[in-house]
C-alpha cells in the first residue's frame, strides 16, 4: 500500500464516523514499513469524550497493539516495546541523552489537519511523518475551528482565551523531586 491507499482509509473512516453518528469527519490511520498498524475515527459524539479525536485513538491502537502486555510492563520488559530506549537525534535541544521509542518509525495519514491536541499527541509519540487531506482553512469552513488555538498558544500566557496562571509551585515540586529520585525512572 503507498501513500494514496493509506489516506483513502483515512477518510473511509471519517465517512463512516459521520455516517454513523460517532463524531465529526475525522479518519487517521498509522503506518509503518508500508503495513497498517492502527485506525481511528473521531467517536467525540458516540463517547462524549472530547479527547476521542481519531489521531488520538489511532495512537492509543498502535501503542496497545504494540504493546499488547502493556498493563503488565515492567523494567525487564520495557525493551520489548514502545518504550525501549532510543538516542535524542543529533541536534536536537532535548537535555535527556535517551527516551522511550514510542511510535518512531511510523507514520500517520489523517483526513484533516491535526488540531492542536492531536499535533501534541503525535509529537509525544514521536510519529515520523504526517500526512493530511483538508487544511485547517477547509476544516474552519465545515465549522471546527482549530485554527485559534494554534493562534492562541502563540500569545502570553495572560492574553489567552483560557484563564492560565501558575499557583503553589512548591506544592507540585514534591511530585516532579519524587521523580528526580526515582532512581529507576523511565524517561519518555
Amino acid at each position: 500500500m503507498g501513500d494514496k491507499e493509506f489516506l483513502a482509509e483515512a477518510v473511509r473512516l471519517a465517512t463512516e464516523s459521520v455516517e454513523n453518528g460517532w463524531g465529526g469527519p475525522f479518519g487517521a490511520v498509522i503506518t509503518r514499513d508500508g503495513q497498517v498498524v492502527a485506525r481511528g475515527q473521531n467517536r467525540v459524539l458516540l463517547t462524549g469524550d472530547p479527547t476521542a479525536h481519531a489521531e488520538v485513538e489511532s495512537i492509543r491502537k498502535a501503542v496497545a497493539t504494540l504493546n499488547p502486555k502493556a498493563p503488565s510492563i515492567t523494567e525487564e520488559h520495557a525493551n520489548e516495546s514502545t518504550l525501549a530506549y532510543v538516542k535524542r537525534p543529533e541536534g536536537s535541544p532535548d537535555p535527556v541523552p535517551e527516551r522511550a521509542r514510542m511510535l518512531q518509525g511510523h507514520s500517520i495519514y489523517i483526513s484533516g489537519a491535526p488540531c492542536p491536541m492531536c499535533m501534541s499527541a503525535i509529537y509525544w509519540s514521536r510519529i515520523d511523518a504526517v500526512y493530511y487531506s483538508c487544511d485547517l482553512k477547509a476544516t474552519r469552513e465545515i465549522g471546527f475551528d482549530d485554527a485559534y488555538q494554534y493562534e492562541d498558544f502563540t500569545k502570553p500566557l495572560e492574553d489567552r482565551r483560557i484563564e492560565i496562571r501558575q499557583i503553589h509551585p512548591e506544592m507540585g515540586a514534591t511530585a516532579y523531586q519524587a521523580w528526580m529520585d526515582k532512581a529507576d525512572r523511565h524517561a519518555y
